[in-house]
């Protein structure tokens, strides 16, 4: 694979410029703004370190993603995907973790490994197209669903548990599969809109990072059982 092969993947870019994509490159201060809404309430609450660990992720969600809508290149777009997996990954075994009230363990580094293996054997082996001639189905956007189905089970959970923080990850979930449509609709709305729709998926991504983490750091372990006999 060739790391620094231009990519052309959205409507917005026409030409291999750095701010070929501003609406695309800029919108990425939404998740900067969840990662920093997240750092006040974790400092308020006392988060723990799988916290901060998510908050600092968010960030470098938004700092790779300005990276590849602006050099848009191999190593650009590894910067990208790589966090977004790593997040997926270690947020949905931090949040069982806690809500079985269990402290996150080694195999979270198992997770972040795992999903760092899997973006580099996917970059690997699909060697990008500067201008492809057939978009992929959705745009692309099928590569998320494990993630939205993971969000709607976590959805039907804590309203079948009716876990107080239930309407943080429902609203989690209906902005995810809002930013999903507009992700799709990209390629196939550029005659309408040349600036493309992709800048609202940065958006809305933003909006349901920043939910999931008030969700995670407001969620409570369950309290110890007490034994009859104490």
């Amino acid at each position: 694979m060739d790391w620094f092969a231009p990519i052309d993947l959205y409507c917005e870019r026409l030409t291999e410029a750095f701010w070929a994509e501003p609406l695309n490159a800029l919108s990425n201060i939404s998740f900067l703004i969840a990662a920093g809404f997240g750092a006040i309430r974790a400092r308020r609450e006392g988060g723990g370190i799988m916290a901060w660990v998510l908050v600092a992720l968010a960030a470098l969600i938004g700092i790779g993603s300005f990276l590849f809508h602006t050099f848009a290149n191999g190593w650009s777009e590894l910067a990208d995907v790589l966090p977004i997996w790593s997040f997926v990954a270690i947020y949905v075994l931090a949040l069982i973790a806690k809500l079985k009230g269990r402290a996150p363990s080694a195999w979270l580094l198992v997770a972040v490994a795992g999903a760092a293996a899997v973006t580099l054997i996917s970059l690997t082996l699909s060697e990008p197209s500067p201008q492809p001639t057939r978009p992929a189905p959705f745009n692309g956007s099928l590569q998320y669903a494990p993630a939205w189905i993971a969000m709607a089970a976590f959805t039907m959970v804590f309203y079948r548990k009716q876990i107080a923080e239930r309407h943080w990850v429902l609203a989690a979930t209906l902005a995810f599969t809002i930013s999903l449509v507009f992700r799709s609709l990209d390629l196939a709305l550029c005659d309408l809109f040349p600036a493309g729709t992709h800048f609202v998926w940065h958006m809305m991504n933003g909006a349901m990072i920043g939910l999931l983490l008030q969700l995670y750091i407001r969620v409570q372990r369950p309290a110890p059982a007490v034994s009859p006999n104490s």
